[in-house]
């Protein structure tokens, strides 16, 4: 497991932001760090779509995504519904 990551809360929330914010998490991709943590309710989504650009292309091996879902998907099938729609 890797020991260093970056949290994405807040990130993705404002458009004017999303190029530095882009550069922030490849930053800490290329600078040793491996977990990305977000969730699908961060930004009702805009933050995972934020991650995805940042990590398309070969940073995507080198990030361990994780993810939370939202209570009203705490069933094991709609979290992996909801798990499946964060890849995405």
């Amino acid at each position: 497991m890797p020991a260093l990551g970056l949290g994405t809360w807040r990130m993705g929330e404002d458009p004017a932001l999303a190029e530095q914010e882009i550069k922030v998490i490849q930053l800490a991709l290329d600078s040793g760090g491996r977990v990305i943590d977000t969730a699908e309710m961060y930004g009702s989504g805009r933050t995972e779509e934020l991650v995805g650009r940042a990590i398309a292309g070969p940073r995507r091996d080198a990030a361990w995504l994780v993810s939370k879902v939202m209570p009203s998907n705490a069933s094991r099938r709609n979290a992996v519904a909801a798990c499946e729609q964060s890849l995405h």
